[in-house]
């Protein structure tokens, strides 16, 4: 080995040791021996790497190239890698999929939606949208519900949408799959599969 040349850490799966890791995803702990992901990268504040843990449904949504590399240098204690795979390679296959953030009600009329420049009336379903930059994700505006298709050019999306808005009733999800149309239908048969 040469001296000053890093050797970077391959991305891993590996049962989270304790509690405390929080998913850099969607937010939410990931329980002890919980089944994890950890995309390795620079620091960008000192030297070395830094690990970014995640659930792996929500790396294979917003990580999707850091999931398929892991999986193609080993898919070993990953259930359902295929599922895993098929996932992060749908949502690799467009560069604005990986940016969805999950759905809500504008609780104003000031934001703008990023598709059509429209005002997003107050009360109306909006997804959010954020970036990933420097090892975390930034707010990046949202889009109309109905302007998805243009959007993620007809991409599907109700999948990543919904996973990533828990905090929302089950009525309420319920509401966003209908508005989505056939989209629902092909959800539950892509579930039905996995």
């Amino acid at each position: 080995m040469f001296p000053g040349i890093l050797t970077r850490m391959p991305h891993v799966f590996e049962p989270a040791s304790s509690g405390r890791a929080k998913c850099r995803g969607c937010g939410r702990a990931i329980a002890r021996g919980e089944v994890r992901f950890g995309e390795r990268l620079p620091n960008p504040f000192a030297e070395g790497e830094m690990t970014l843990w995640f659930h792996p449904l929500c790396a294979a949504y917003k990580r999707p190239d850091a999931v398929l590399q892991a999986l193609a240098e080993s898919s070993a204690g990953v259930s359902d890698a295929e599922a895993l795979e098929r996932m992060a390679r749908a949502m690799s296959a467009f560069r604005r999929l990986p940016r969805i953030d999950g759905a809500e009600r504008a609780p104003s009329g000031r934001a703008k939606c990023r598709s059509c420049q429209q005002p997003i009336e107050r009360g109306a379903w909006r997804i959010r949208l954020v970036f990933f930059e420097e090892g975390r994700f930034v707010p990046g505006g949202y889009v109309h519900l109905d302007c998805r298709g243009n959007h993620f050019e007809g991409h599907f999306v109700l999948a990543p949408v919904l996973h990533f808005s828990s905090d929302l009733s089950d009525e309420e999800r319920a509401e966003i799959a209908r508005l989505c149309g056939s989209e629902a239908s092909r959800t539950s048969e892509a579930q039905s599969k996995d």
